[in-house]
């Protein structure tokens, strides 16, 4: 994660004066990293004459689909990020599925898409087996590759994550996202105010600064990113290995979503000091109000503000 390297980088932060350092690189650092997305690369090279006709709907003979799966890839996701045509192909045959583009139960013909993509067949095998361990298409003896029901999907995985906060269930994903937050993080912060670990106290406490400086620069996508990190140190510091292996999933989801804490109804200083409130109980040992203190960052006000998604950090 992005923040997580660069408090390495910097190693202990004693006084404030770093502080103020360290966020303005991180800010520095997102920004290089959303500009050095290309804002338009796939891996469907044709030419689309203007009118063309529309898309059919899943379970027809035609590859052709709405632009978002088809006309090219305007954001690369973490599939696809740095990793050629193998990843691009990932990335846009996942988001159609996702999408519904590719419906359930539809075949999924090498030989056609590698004409349809202008790849070759190991680009398409490969990427084939990196959507079946994703759960998003099976392979049978004498039946071939076909689509699998989203109660097959992997939906803890990254891509798919980040695949539907992009596609039309990004309400359901921000829903879903909650509702697991909600069950997890107050008991996350309980156990973490009981295991007493400085480390992670002092990585909390320094996304809580980071977080107060982008508030005073208006900067919400550095707060955004503060705001994820802090949530998945705070699983991992509960001292319990599957929420901590649910932390790097949460805050991955958090990126994406572009949703901060949820009892922020904006970006402001209140919703700082609620992420502090959280901090000083931890560093009590104060059980009880750690797990206070999350409920209330988790708590849903009707006018939250939607931030502009980040796409993850590798």
């Amino acid at each position: 994660m992005l923040f997580s390297k660069a408090l390495k980088a910097f190693g202990g932060i004693a006084d404030k004066g770093c502080v103020n350092t360290l966020a303005q690189t991180m800010m520095n650092a997102g920004r290089s990293a959303d500009a050095g997305l290309p804002a338009s690369a796939g891996t469907d090279r044709r030419p689309r004459p203007e009118g063309a006709p529309g898309p059919e709907r899943p379970g027809s003979a035609s590859w052709e689909a709405p632009d978002r799966g088809m006309g090219g890839i305007g954001r690369r996701t973490g599939a696809g990020r740095g990793r050629g045509l193998h990843g691009q192909l990932v990335q846009q045959l996942g988001q159609m599925i996702v999408s519904g583009d590719l419906g359930a139960d539809r075949p999924l013909v090498p030989e056609e898409i590698g004409q349809r993509f202008e790849v070759s067949r190991t680009v398409v095998r490969e990427s084939l087996r990196v959507l079946e361990a994703k759960g998003l298409v099976s392979a049978r003896p004498n039946v071939g590759t076909r689509v699998r029901p989203v109660s097959d999907w992997n939906l803890l995985d990254p891509d798919i994550i980040e695949w539907r906060a992009f596609g039309p269930q990004r309400e359901d994903q921000r829903r879903e996202l909650f509702e697991l937050r909600a069950a997890i993080e107050p008991l996350a912060a309980r156990l973490a105010a009981g295991h007493g670990r400085a480390e992670g106290r002092q990585r909390l406490a320094d996304m809580v600064e980071i977080m107060g400086h982008a508030v005073g620069q208006g900067d919400a996508v550095t707060f955004s990113r503060a705001d994820a990190e802090f949530h998945g140190v705070l699983l991992q510091a509960a001292g319990n290995r599957m929420l901590d292996h649910l932390s790097g999933i949460v805050s991955s989801a958090l990126q994406v979503s572009g949703a901060p804490a949820l009892g922020c109804d904006r970006v402001t200083e209140t919703c700082v000091a609620g992420h502090l409130r959280l901090v000083d109980a931890l560093t009590a040992g104060d059980a009880g109000a750690a797990e206070t203190a999350m409920r209330a960052l988790l708590t849903v006000h009707p006018e939250v503000d939607h931030v502009v998604p980040a796409p993850r950090e590798h």
